[in-house]
C-alpha cells in the first residue's frame, strides 16, 4: 500500500507484520535485512543507532520503499562497553527500573539522543519504537519514552510494539513469552493507548533460539498460521556470524528459512499475507487494536 494513493494491501484474510531486529548490530544482520526485504520475506526492520553496523547501512535503508517496509528504532540500553564486545546483563537494568533506582535524567538523554540518531540517518522519523530485549516496556523506561514520543511526534505518531502473547498454545511461546510481558507489556500498552499512541496487536516469534533449521521452519509456520491482523512476527536473521553474539547459529538458520516464505501463505484459516503495520493502522486501528484489549 501507498499513503499517496490510499491503496489497500492485497487482498488476504490476515495482514502480519514480520519484523527482522537488530539491523546495525552487525554487516550480516545488515545483508539479511536487504535481502528479505527486497523479497518481500519481511515488513519492518528495527534498528539500532549505537551500534557498529548502523551509520553505514542506513543509507541503504533509506532507498527501500517506505510503502512496503517499516523501519523503526531498536531502543537500546544494554550496549556493550566495548564495540562489538559481549552485552551486559539485562538483570541489573530490570532491578534498577523495577526499584526506580536508575537514573531518570541519563535515561531521558538516551532515548532523545537514539531518536535524533534516527531522524539524523533516516531523514524521517521511526516508524515504530520496539525495544533490544524488550527494554521499552520497562518501568520509568515506558513513561519516559512515551513522554518523549508524544513531545516530539504529532498525530500520526510512531506505533510501539506489544508484547503479549498473540497465540495460545504452543505458538504462544510459553513460559519465555509470559515473562517478557510481565516486565510491563500491559502497562506499555495502557500508558500509550492514554496517549494516542497505537500498539501493534501482539507478539509472536519468542523461543529459546534453540533447534535446528527445519525445527524454526515448523515454529514459523506454526506462527503465521496462529496469527492475527496487526500481530507482529519478530525475527533475527543474519547473513554471518558475530563472534561476540550468543544466537549467531540460530540468526543463520533465520535467515535461510525466512528466505524460503512466499507470500501470501495458505493456512487452514485462510490467506495471511504481511504488510507495514504503520499502513494497517492507518485503515482502520480499532479493527485489531481493540480486539487485543
Amino acid at each position: 500500500m501507498t499513503e499517496a494513493t490510499g491503496t489497500q494491501p492485497p487482498a488476504a484474510s490476515r495482514h502480519l507484520c514480520i519484523c527482522a531486529d537488530d539491523f546495525g548490530m552487525s554487516a550480516g544482520i545488515n545483508s539479511a535485512v536487504f535481502d528479505l526485504a527486497e523479497h518481500g520475506k519481511i515488513s519492518a526492520t528495527s534498528g539500532m543507532v549505537r551500534r557498529s553496523a548502523w551509520q553505514d547501512g542506513a543509507g541503504t535503508l533509506r532507498r527501500f520503499d517506505a510503502s512496503r517496509l517499516d523501519v523503526g528504532l531498536h531502543l537500546d540500553l544494554t550496549r556493550p562497553a566495548v564495540a562489538d564486545g559481549a552485552e551486559p546483563g539485562l538483570a541489573g537494568l530490570i532491578a534498577r527500573t523495577c526499584m526506580r533506582t536508575v537514573d531518570a535524567q541519563a535515561l531521558r538523554a538516551d532515548i532523545r539522543d537514539q531518536l535524533d540518531r534516527f531522524e539524523d540517518a533516516m531523514g524521517c522519523p521511526p516508524a515504530f519504537v520496539d525495544g533490544h530485549r524488550h527494554v521499552h516496556q520497562l518501568p520509568v523506561v515506558r513513561e519516559l519514552l512515551v513522554e518523549e514520543i508524544v513531545r516530539r511526534y504529532p498525530m500520526p505518531r510512531p506505533w510501539l510494539r506489544c508484547t503479549a502473547a498473540a497465540a495460545p498454545g504452543a505458538a504462544a511461546g510459553g513460559i519465555k513469552a509470559g515473562i517478557i510481558h510481565a516486565l510491563g507489556g500491559a502497562s506499555l500498552r495502557a500508558l500509550a493507548r492514554q496517549h494516542g499512541i497505537p500498539v501493534s496487536r501482539g507478539l509472536l516469534g519468542v523461543y529459546d533460539f534453540s533447534g535446528s533449521a527445519a525445527d524454526y521452519r515448523r515454529r514459523l509456520s506454526a506462527w503465521i498460521t496462529a496469527s492475527r491482523s496487526g500481530d507482529v512476527l519478530m525475527c533475527h536473521p543474519s547473513a554471518g556470524l558475530l563472534p561476540s553474539d550468543p544466537h549467531g547459529a540460530a540468526r543463520l538458520r533465520e535467515y535461510a528459512v525466512l528466505r524460503e516464505l512466499e507470500f501470501p501463505v495458505s493456512t487452514l484459516f485462510g490467506e495471511v499475507d504481511i504488510a507495514p503495520l504503520s499502513h494497517l493502522l492507518r485503515m482502520d486501528e480499532s479493527a485489531f487494536v481493540q480486539a487485543a484489549e
